[in-house]
C-alpha cells in the first residue's frame, strides 16, 4: 500500500498511539502522524487517533507545552481532548502503538491480551528501541519531539515498504 491509488476502507492503515494521559505524548506521535502522512499524499490510506491508559485526563485539550511544540512544527492539535482506551479499539485499529512499556502493560490489560500482534512501542520502529521520552516528568519536550519524528517517519516507511 502507499501508492497514490485510492484503497478501500477496510485497506486503510488503522493506528492507535497510546500514553498515560493522551494529553503529551501519544497526541504528539497522533499529530505528527497526521503531518508526515498528508505530506506524502496519503491520508486517504490511514485513519489516526490517540487514546490514554487512565482516565486521569479525559476531555481534557492537550497540555499547553505539547501544543506549543507541535505549533513551532507548524503541525495543529485544535479540538484533541483525551479519550481513554478501549477493549474494542483493539478490533478498531490494525496497529496501537504505546509510548512506553508502562503503556504496554495497561494496553494488553485494556484489550485483555494482543493475540494478532497488534500492540506495539512506537521506538521499537527505530534503531533506538525504548521508550518515548515523557515529557510530564522531565519538562523537556524537545526530546519528546525527537523520539516521536523518529518513530514516525520510520513507522510510516516500515508501513509504505510492506
Amino acid at each position: 500500500m502507499c501508492s497514490t491509488s485510492k484503497p478501500s476502507e477496510e485497506m486503510k492503515h488503522r493506528i492507535l498511539f497510546v500514553c498515560h494521559g493522551n494529553i503529551c505524548r501519544s497526541p504528539m506521535a497522533e499529530f505528527v502522524m497526521k503531518d508526515l502522512v498528508g505530506k506524502a499524499g496519503l491520508n486517504d490510506q490511514f485513519y489516526i487517533e490517540s487514546a490514554a491508559t487512565s482516565t486521569e485526563e479525559v476531555g481534557n485539550e492537550v497540555y499547553p507545552p505539547a501544543k506549543r511544540k507541535l505549533a513551532d512544527h507548524g503541525i495543529s492539535c485544535k479540538g484533541k481532548t483525551a479519550r481513554q482506551m478501549t477493549r474494542s479499539d483493539y478490533q478498531r485499529f490494525d496497529l496501537l502503538i504505546g509510548m512506553d512499556t508502562w503503556n504496554l502493560r495497561n494496553m494488553n490489560r485494556i484489550c485483555g491480551s494482543d493475540p494478532e500482534g497488534k500492540i506495539r512501542l512506537l521506538m521499537d520502529y527505530t534503531n533506538r528501541p525504548g521508550d518515548v521520552a515523557d515529557p510530564w516528568y522531565t519538562g523537556d519536550f524537545e526530546a519528546t519531539w525527537r523520539d516521536v519524528i523518529e518513530g514516525c517517519t520510520q513507522l510510516l516507511k516500515d508501513l509504505c515498504d510492506q
